[in-house]
């Protein structure tokens, strides 16, 4: 039915669409973006492997809501990675994650809190300047493959 074809044409704004056709919907709508950085920490408290020094290559993962502009983005996605770089990485990546941290056991319950605490705060700054309203969802931290952490808006009421 549709097969392979060279687009001839390429769509102009005004003329194959309309400016008001840009946003198709007025629906809330959830983007994703995930990152990876390398740490290291240790747990107190704890009578096991990971009371000792050592590392883990971690995954996190941001929900992140909102309603789509005049031209249907709701979030750009180098959006998400520029608050990742500059509000969140610094203090994690390749980083003894029990001296850049608050006060706490640097167990993946705690961190994922204070990245998703993070991040809120980071968009409700980006949220100011853009004149729409974005909500973290979710943050899931990954600290092995298979074993993950996650923290919910609904949670964090």
């Amino acid at each position: 039915m549709f097969g392979f074809r060279v687009v001839e044409k390429l769509q102009k704004l005004g003329e194959d669409i309309k400016k008001s056709e840009l946003k198709y919907h007025h629906k809330r709508v959830l983007v994703s973006k995930e990152f990876t950085f390398d740490a290291a920490h240790h747990l107190h408290e704890y009578e096991g492997k990971c009371k000792n020094l050592h590392g883990h290559t971690y995954k996190v993962i941001f929900g992140i809501s909102g309603y789509v502009d005049d031209v249907g983005i709701m979030l750009d996605f180098g959006d998400i990675k520029k608050s990742w770089k500059k509000d969140i990485e610094p203090y994690l990546d390749h980083r003894y994650l029990n001296e850049m941290l608050p006060p706490m056991n640097t167990t993946a319950e705690n961190m994922v809190v204070w990245i998703y605490e993070e991040m809120e705060k980071s968009l409700q700054k980006r949220s100011a300047h853009a004149k729409q309203s974005f909500q973290v969802e979710f943050v899931r931290l990954f600290e092995t493959p298979t074993s993950y952490a996650e923290a919910r808006r609904e949670w964090m009421q």
